[in-house]
């Protein structure tokens, strides 16, 4: 069984000394979303997402420090990283490793910049919400191709 949950708006960056990651699986598609928010301006963002103009800010600056490399110094493990509700209830900080590896292979977070994660996936800061609707060259809709293609394949 897969549970799925969704990211939070809320972010920690602290350091951790869980050493234990993996990769996003959805790279292209991250880029091609990276270089679309590049372009945006703060208030086309805080227009777009409804956000404060501080918080418009704070993401365009975080899509011009967006990375291709996610490592140590840019990003944290989703599960790590995420913080709200959910993942306080998740209390990660109790996990032993086993707990890690079972996560790993049974929770999904579905984010609208990163499609499908797993736990340990390293993501850098970010907001870009599932509902936000953005005009992408390669097809109507982006995550919903993707996502049903990942999961005929597993």
């Amino acid at each position: 069984m897969i549970v799925l949950i969704s990211p939070a708006k809320t972010l920690d960056y602290s350091p951790t000394n869980i050493t234990t990651e993996t990769q996003p699986e959805f790279k292209k598609e991250i880029g091609e979303l990276v270089a679309i928010m590049k372009k945006k301006s703060s208030k086309a963002i805080q227009e777009l997402m409804g956000v404060s103009e501080n918080l418009a800010e704070l993401n365009v600056a975080r899509y011009h420090q967006f990375s291709d490399v996610f490592d140590g110094d840019n990003s944290k493990q989703a599960l790590l990283a995420f913080k709200g509700d959910v993942y306080t209830h998740i209390d990660v900080a109790s996990f032993s490793e086993e707990d890690f590896s079972f996560a790993q292979g049974h929770l999904r977070i579905l984010s609208g910049l990163y499609g499908l994660l797993r736990p340990l996936d390293r993501i850098q800061p970010y907001r870009l919400e599932m509902g936000i609707k953005l005009k992408i060259k390669s097809q109507r809709s982006l995550w919903i191709l993707g996502l049903k293609n990942h999961q005929c394949n597993k």
